[in-house]
């Protein structure tokens, strides 16, 4: 690795530094955000997390083929992933590829309890951590080097620790954006440190896959290497007129400044969602009205729910399907007010999800659906409108209809908050057959508000 990447440096179990030090404060940190650019900016990423942790509690599944889940795999050890099994794939082509291959069922609340642990060890060295997702994180060391020695001193320390202390492996990625951190992470998996010093960004960029940029899926992927972009220094190379020709405005100025490391976010250690979402891949299913209202319905259900758990609501809603071939489309609408209503979420999402299916006749098999809320601020109570007679009630979350559909979620908050999450439903998501992803795996890998 050190020698197809001359312009980064490769940590693997260099010695624990000593960190009997007191936890930093935040106050500590005020005014690091001067200092010129340092690779003092980490990310943190448990390695196969859900599968690593079923490793954990049963030693006898160390170093075998094993996939978390069942009808679907909901993740994979590295054992598996060599025989090419994936996240999302079905059950039964995992087994064809891994005939070995082992599932187990998932264990969430050991998930959350050591991914919590993992990040009492990052506050261990900085306050200035933002958590993404149960397994990842970045944290902001510079303040910190007085106390605990260089970033990649810190960085071998942190792995060392999560090693020892709670028996999982992390690879961490040393720069001076978080974009760069995260790219360096990914390139030292599995259980491994790469650090990229401040002056060599580009050197390290440019010959890795477009791939590992930040929101380049497969289908933006595909359009690049049409174009002959496939590592990111031919994206960086391209001109900024063309990309956004090729992927449209947004993407392809973001797209274009990642190339070149262009990444002015700072880290944000208490921030809220701008958006909440849920996804759904259920494998190749026919397009039917049922299905939709199936599939969506259990989506609002869940986007809802932690919208209203958080005290607050969204204006825009947003659809994505994706086609059989892997090709996606989404819609959205922006409403004249937010809402947070289960059933007004399913009935806009599954119209939204209609007009894109017309939109594309020839297309009618689908394999993902997803429902997100932006535009969303807080909303702790419902204010009521007059009944003036508007045509639209349902998009009206004050009026008389909207009204009883949020006193109804209400109520079946308060119930599953007491008795749990399967005590209560509507009738059209509880007798589905269509879930397959447990909703408490679900829970996990989606970001709080």
């Amino acid at each position: 690795m050190t020698a197809s990447l001359p312009n980064a440096k490769l940590y693997v179990n260099v010695n624990f530094h000593n960190c009997a030090a007191p936890r930093p404060t935040e106050h500590m940190f005020a005014s690091v955000s001067w200092m010129a650019p340092v690779a003092g900016i980490l990310h943190a990423d448990l390695d196969a997390f859900y599968a690593s942790v079923e490793q954990l509690l049963d030693p006898t599944l160390q170093g075998k083929p094993i996939a978390v889940g069942g009808g679907v795999v909901l993740a994979a050890s590295y054992e598996a992933k060599a025989f090419g099994v994936q996240a999302g794939m079905a059950g039964w082509r995992a087994r064809q590829l891994c005939p070995r291959l082992r599932f187990v069922g998932g264990h969430f609340r050991e998930y959350q309890r050591l991914g919590d642990e993992v990040m009492d060890v990052l506050h261990d060295f900085t306050p200035l951590v933002e958590r993404i997702s149960i397994d990842e994180a970045f944290l902001d060391v510079r303040g910190s080097v007085h106390l605990f020695g260089s970033p990649a001193s810190i960085a071998t320390a942190i792995r060392r620790r999560v090693r020892d202390e709670i028996g999982l492996a992390v690879s961490v990625g040393v720069a001076t954006t978080k974009h760069l951190a995260k790219v360096a992470s990914q390139v030292a998996k599995p259980d491994g440190l790469v650090v990229v010093e401040a002056g060599r960004e580009r050197g390290f960029l440019d010959p890795l896959p477009v791939e590992l940029l930040w929101g380049v899926g497969p289908v933006t992927q595909e359009k690049l290497a049409g174009r002959g972009i496939r590592t990111i220094g031919q994206l960086a190379a391209a001109s900024g007129d063309h990309l956004e020709r090729l992927l449209g405005h947004a993407a392809g100025s973001k797209l274009g400044a990642l190339a070149v490391n262009d990444d002015p976010r700072r880290l944000e250690t208490s921030r809220r969602a701008h958006s909440v979402g849920a996804q759904s891949a259920f494998g190749r299913r026919t397009a039917t009205v049922a299905l939709l209202r199936a599939v969506l319905g259990h989506l609002a259900d869940r986007v809802a729910t932690r919208l209203r758990a958080a005290g607050r609501a969204g204006r825009t809603i947003t659809v994505r399907v994706r086609f059989a071939g892997m090709r996606a489309v989404t819609r959205s609408v922006t409403l004249p007010s937010p809402v947070s209503a289960t059933l007004t979420l399913t009935d806009i999402a599954v119209d939204l999800a209609r007009a894109a299916l017309a939109d594309h006749p020839s297309e009618r098999d689908i394999t993902l659906l997803a429902v997100s809320v932006s535009n969303v601020r807080d909303e702790p109570a419902l204010q009521l409108e007059l009944p003036l007679g508007l045509a639209d009630q349902r998009e009206r979350p004050g009026a008389p209809a909207g009204a009883a559909r949020w006193a109804i979620d209400r109520a079946v908050d308060t119930v599953r908050d007491r008795f749990g999450r399967d005590a209560v439903g509507y009738a059209a998501v509880t007798f589905s057959d269509v879930r397959s992803v447990p909703d408490a795996f679900r829970e996990l890998a989606e970001a709080h508000l």
